[in-house]
Order: C-alpha cells, then structure tokens, then sequence
C-alpha cells in the first residue's frame, strides 16, 4: 500500500512537471497517509521531474517527517490543514502555475470559455487573498482550507493554486485543467477579450458530461501513458 502511495505521488509530481507546472524546486503533491499518521508528500529540493516514489516522504501533522528520506516542505500546513479540515480529501496539490498565478493577480472572474473552466465555474473559482507569502503556519493553512471551502480548487492570489480530491489521480487531473482553463481564458483576453461564454445551466451540464469519475481517471491514465512514452 504504501509503495503505491509513493509511486501515485511520484507520478503526480511528474507528470505536472511535463506540463509545465513546476517552478525549480517548488510545489508539491500529496495524499492520505491510510494509517493516520499525517500524509506522504514530495520531499523539498527537488523539481516535480525529478521525483521517484523514493523521494515521496512521510510528514506527521505536526510537520515530523517519519518515514522517507529528504525534507520536508516549509509549507506542508497547505496539505494538513485542508486534510485536516475535509474529511473527504485524500489528496492536495499546490503549484505555481503561471497562468494560474496571472489570472488571479488581475482579478477576473475564470469563466468557463473552454471545456476545462467548467470543472471549477460556476461559481466563481474560490481565492485566498489572506497573503501572497508562503504559508507556513498551521494557523495559515486552517486559512487556505477556509478559503477553500467545499471546493475542488481556490487560487492563492499571487502565490499559486490548492487543489483538493479524493486521490491522487483526480488532483493531478483537477490541477492539469485549472492551468489550462487559466491558460485558454489569459490567451482570449489578449486577443481582445472575448464575447461569449457557457450559461451557468451549460456550464454544470458539461462538468456532468465531460468530468465525470470515468472522465478522469481516463484522462488520468493517458497521462501516465504519454509520461512513460516520454
């Protein structure tokens, strides 16, 4: 069980680097520890290509790393606390997706243009504006999973994204087309805006349609087959 938690996380880690995602050294996947002891997490001081299922860590909720070898996050706090928070969680990823980052520093609605938008609108994406610094505090992640809410996603306004799901596959998934929804909206307002956009009724019949369970496990699954291609 284990092995397949580190690999899953690995996996996460690599396949938000071949899409551009990562940031040096910086961002981070995680998911449930089964056992309860806290959540196994990307280990510090590597790019999201780099990681292997050994460099995946085991991080108490208290930030004590217990199994694994590396260091752990400054900012694990992201991930407990929203684990913390939501039960129904089994996975957090935080990144900093520059189109992400861009679209929530000028401080538009993310309107569902494209397919991918519908996974997150309506409403309007969730945002955490309590601070663009790093979040290193349990008493700042108790702060991001508030912003958060109930949602699959909020942005860090000039920070990046947090992205929660039930496991690894789905959040991976869910942080692919949160970039790529902020990607296609950043492209039509430089190319002088854009006219239209799906109705709310549209826009949650086509999350039913194009997002399912099924929708993203598959989507999951070529993913792994393009990275391993790679």
């Amino acid at each position: 069980m284990t092995e397949d938690l580190r690999r899953l996380v690995s996996l996460g880690c690599r396949i938000l680097g071949a899409a551009d995602q990562g940031d040096l050294i910086w961002g981070h996947v995680s998911v449930r520890d089964p056992e309860g002891r806290g959540i196994w997490m990307k280990a510090s001081g590597l790019g999201f290509e780099e990681v292997g299922p050994d460099d995946v860590i085991l991080v108490s909720w208290d930030g004590e790393v217990l199994a694994g070898t590396g260091r752990r996050h400054a900012e694990y706090p992201i991930h407990t606390e929203v684990m913390r928070t939501r039960s129904d969680v089994g996975s957090v990823i935080h990144t900093h997706s520059p189109a992400a980052v861009a679209l929530g520093a000028i401080g538009v609605p993310l309107r569902p243009i494209s397919h991918e938008a519908n996974l997150f609108a309506p409403p309007d994406i969730a945002r955490f504006t309590g601070t663009g610094d790093l979040v290193l505090t349990a008493e700042l992640g108790r702060a991001v999973a508030a912003a958060l809410g109930e949602r699959n996603a909020c942005l860090l306004v000039n920070h990046g994204i947090v992205v929660a799901a039930p496991d690894v596959q789905t959040a991976t998934v869910t942080a692919y087309l949160l970039d790529r929804a902020c990607r296609m909206q950043l492209t039509a307002m430089a190319a002088g805006g854009w006219a239209t956009w799906s109705s709310p009724e549209e826009s949650l019949s086509k999350r039913d349609h194009c997002y399912s369970d099924a929708m993203l496990q598959g989507a999951w699954d070529y993913l792994v087959r393009r990275l391993e291609r790679s």
